[in-house]
């Protein structure tokens, strides 16, 4: 039966299933749901008519399965739009996303599509999705900014287009909050905007103050509100409050130096640094009581540049050399001393983010 429920009549198969006590059916009409949560989420004539519970089950079931630390290699903005042409050493045709099956094993999942641009995207997972945004496709004279979206489903396998964004973006930040998309800047943009997954829609939000960003920046989200952090003012800290719809300035961190990334555990951001001299200094930001704090640090000599993903209470940082895990705890926070090996020869920048995978279907076995 399972192979015969589609998106135009698995409501109509769950109904029959409940009311003639067909327990295994509606659990296979449950999975199905599931399994497709961002189609059944937009389709009013399936999600209108489940109650809370159910729609609280389809999610549940969404969200369960191996919690696994993946990585999508994707290319930096080195020949921005009008510049030189890239060399073919620092592109890769198919952009592979990996995934770690053990602390010391990465097995590759997928690849992604041709048309996903990959150079200077904003990336991030909303549902137990992968949604990548933007970018430039082309190079040199040739290229041109993207207002393209694509999301990966991990549990079937596939890839797919929503709606493109309202503004071509590159080098935007990615982030979700409350079941939102926000795509926020880019290169020399202020704008934000918010993605609606149930109506399949982009609209715009309150942009970035004047004078916050003109180049790259980070984010992340913490109780439902959105950071941001990074450009020319690298200490500087923005807050965005969606119930509000505003940005309020939050207080400055003492370190100067540039932020490689900058992650969030229950109540805190965790910013980290890289010095060539210093190694990686690790700062901690209460979103409560509105301080900053000394967290952690680690000697180094040369280190390269991160990014974070989170997984419980373990912040990896990944990239071409190694992957530290940084570990939180209440009374202390610290790098472990075992460093991962890198996931693959990689020549673009390593993402870093965190999707579940079914147990039964998990490819990394």
């Amino acid at each position: 039966m399972t192979g015969q429920i589609t998106m135009e009549n698995c409501y109509e198969i769950l109904t029959i299933a409940k009311k003639q006590r067909l327990n295994e059916l509606k659990d296979t009409a449950y999975r199905f749901m599931s399994d497709n949560f961002l189609q059944i989420l937009r389709g009013s004539a399936v999600y209108g008519r489940l109650t809370g519970s159910e729609r609280d089950l389809i999610l549940k079931a969404r969200m369960e399965g191996k919690k696994c630390l993946m990585v999508a290699e994707i290319n930096d903005v080195y020949d921005r739009v009008g510049s030189r042409p890239q060399s073919r050493d620092n592109s890769r045709p198919q952009s592979p996303l990996s995934v770690v099956s053990s602390l010391k094993d990465w097995r590759q999942l997928t690849q992604m599509p041709e048309e996903v641009n990959t150079k200077g995207c904003g990336i991030c997972t909303m549902y137990n999705y992968l949604f990548i945004a933007g970018g430039i496709r082309g190079h040199g004279d040739k290229g041109k900014l993207s207002d393209k979206v694509f999301c990966y489903n991990p549990i079937t396998d596939n890839w797919s287009e929503i709606r493109p964004l309202n503004q071509p973006r590159s080098q935007l930040k990615l982030v979700s909050a409350d079941g939102y998309l926000y795509a926020i800047g880019g290169e020399c943009l202020f704008t934000v905007e918010k993605y609606d997954p149930r109506i399949d829609r982009w609209s715009p939000v309150a942009p970035l103050p004047k004078g916050a960003f003109a180049v790259a920046h980070e984010a992340t989200t913490c109780n439902g509100e959105i950071y941001v952090s990074g450009g020319s003012l690298f200490y500087r800290l923005l807050k965005y409050d969606p119930k509000r719809d505003e940005w309020q300035e939050c207080p400055y961190n003492n370190s100067r130096k540039k932020s490689t990334d900058m992650v969030a555990f229950k109540n805190f951001i965790y910013r980290f640094d890289v010095n060539r001299d210093q190694g990686v200094n690790v700062f901690k930001y209460n979103t409560i009581v509105k301080l900053w704090n000394d967290s952690a640090s680690l000697r180094q000599s040369n280190p390269l540049p991160f990014r974070c993903a989170v997984i419980g209470n373990c912040i990896y940082c990944v990239n071409k050399s190694h992957t530290l895990q940084f570990i939180v705890q209440e009374d202390i926070s610290q790098f472990r001393p075992e460093e991962l090996k890198a996931p693959f020869e990689a020549k673009g920048v390593l993402f870093p983010f965190m999707l579940s995978l079914p147990e039964k279907s998990d490819k990394t076995t």
